[in-house]
């Protein structure tokens, strides 16, 4: 067994695929395939199963999984910064962003931040906020931008925004005359919500179960543009933050501020409180803390 081992089946198991972990290790299908097979002969045992179109690890390929988490962020670690001893700020950042926050947010940020470090590589990945954790947590992700609570316990974490949600609406709805109203007003009406990776999914329902109805939930999308197209066509109604709110086209959309209660949209960026920090990552940490001081 080497390294390279562990690190073909974290990524076959990531991908739920030998073809697609194979193209992004950048090495042959059979290769990948022939390295599982001596594997399972060195182990003794089977890794893999297949369910459908699924892949699936096998009890023992989940204790091998879990043991090689570690190694495998350790190997990570050794290698960024053997890359940052010998390049300082050159290197790369993958960044998890949830849509609303990159579409809002951080397009002028990025090209400032490229224009102060022109050698370092940025890859931007949008997830939901929920996701992200995750892929922070696992060392897939530098750092992410997700939605407040943060546990405290896993990331190092500084604020970005403070915002609130708004109900949008078709402009023909018996309630968009109103100027504030509560959750509870809307008890009656069918929900678009965003798809349950990101955490205002379960945020909502459980402010409309706070306020005593059951949401009746019809669509869910990860996309907020989209979400606006279906409430604008009367499907349904939703909850935007206030910066998305404001670029909505009020012929099509109206917005009436949520008052009882508030549901608060609060941004912070995360990275892990454990594990190697690449220069460049901690650039792009101290940079960003700036624009949104």
């Amino acid at each position: 067994m080497d390294i390279r081992h562990l690190q073909y089946i974290r990524e076959i198991v990531k991908r739920d695929s030998f073809t697609k972990a194979a193209e992004a290790l950048h090495i042959a299908q059979p290769t990948i395939s022939k390295a599982v097979r001596h594997l399972e002969d060195e182990l003794g045992t089977e890794l893999f199963v297949r369910e459908g179109k699924s892949i699936k690890l096998t009890d023992a390929g989940e204790v091998l999984l879990r043991y090689a988490q570690p190694i495998l962020h350790l190997w990570d670690g050794l290698h960024a910064e053997l890359n940052d001893k010998s390049y300082l700020h050159q290197g790369s950042i993958r960044i998890g962003l949830p849509p609303m926050a990159g579409a809002s947010f951080f397009p002028s940020v990025l090209k400032r931040f490229q224009q102060r470090y022109p050698d370092i590589a940025v890859e931007m990945i949008e997830y939901g906020s929920l996701r992200i954790e995750e892929e922070v947590g696992s060392g897939a992700l530098d750092v992410g931008v997700v939605l407040e609570p943060v546990d405290s316990g896993r990331f190092a974490s500084f604020p970005l925004v403070r915002e609130r949600l708004s109900v949008i609406m078709p402009v023909s709805h018996p309630l968009a005359a109103l100027e504030t109203l509560s959750l509870s007003d809307l008890s009656g009406e069918k929900f678009i919500l965003f798809s349950n990776e990101f955490a205002l999914h379960d945020r909502i329902i459980e402010e409309c179960r706070k306020a005593g109805f059951e949401p009746d939930v019809v669509y869910e999308s990860s996309q907020w543009d989209f979400i606006k197209e279906m409430t604008a066509a009367g499907l349904g109604v939703s909850m935007l933050p206030e910066t998305i709110c404001r670029t909505l086209a009020p012929e099509q959309i109206q917005v009436v501020s949520l008052d009882d209660p508030v549901i608060p949209w609060e941004l912070a960026m995360v990275w892990r409180n454990e594990g190697y920090l690449s220069l460049a990552a901690k650039a792009w940490i101290a940079f960003v803390k700036e624009q949104f001081a």
